[in-house]
């Protein structure tokens, strides 16, 4: 009897259990997997911080892979969206795709489709945009560039035009990088995670 009538007030105690956080989705390569840098002081443990800073009770899966291209984060997305049902995913992916100098068509089209299966799963998408250096070619530097705008207006989505804004494009740019002069290092994670949060703190909910 005791139980029974305990039964109510457990079923009523687990109604009122708190909803998980969203989950942030991040799907990027090296630049998102701190690539050469001591772990925990990339940009995305910086977001994790910035997130408890604000209040904003978000769960951050980092599902980066240094070296991934736009085909590999588009092979790994339906994956990655049906475990952990994001909210927001972020899609920093592409650099990769320009050094090896995979055809810009192919990029565009595996950015779209991730976009599509982020937003067909529920989540709001945030695309990261990336830049090539001028030694590519004028015309294959804005084509590939404008990918990402052309991308996130088509599929409205957010977007930031450029995640190394203010790190590869200033007077000193070598100053920020690694010695490979590939990855930025340690002082300008900080400077990445500013360039991407004003678009992302608009799409988390």
């Amino acid at each position: 009897m005791t139980a029974l009538l305990g039964a109510p007030a457990f079923a009523q105690a687990q109604a009122k259990a708190p909803p998980a956080p969203p989950t942030v989705l991040i799907v990027g390569d090296s630049l998102s997997a701190e690539y050469g840098l001591r772990r925990g002081t990339g940009w995305v443990p910086l977001l994790e911080k910035q997130l408890a800073s604000e209040n904003k009770a978000a769960k951050v899966v980092n599902a980066s892979i240094s070296g991934d291209t736009t085909s590999g984060g588009r092979s790994r997305l339906p994956a990655l969206l049906a475990q952990h049902k994001p909210a927001t995913v972020v899609i920093e992916l592409g650099g990769n795709d320009a050094l090896r100098g995979l055809p810009l068509d192919m990029t565009g089209n595996n950015l779209t489709a991730m976009t599509q299966a982020a937003k067909k799963a529920g989540a709001k998408v945030l695309l990261v945009g990336m830049q090539v250096p001028p030694n590519y070619g004028s015309a294959y530097a804005a084509t590939f560039s404008g990918l990402f705008a052309k991308v996130a207006k088509e599929e409205k989505v957010a977007l930031v035009p450029f995640f190394l804004k203010g790190i590869a494009d200033g007077d000193d740019a070598a100053a920020n990088f690694q010695p490979d002069r590939i990855h930025p290092n340690e002082p300008s994670q900080a400077r990445m995670l500013a360039n991407v949060w004003p678009e992302l703190k608009k799409i988390i909910p």
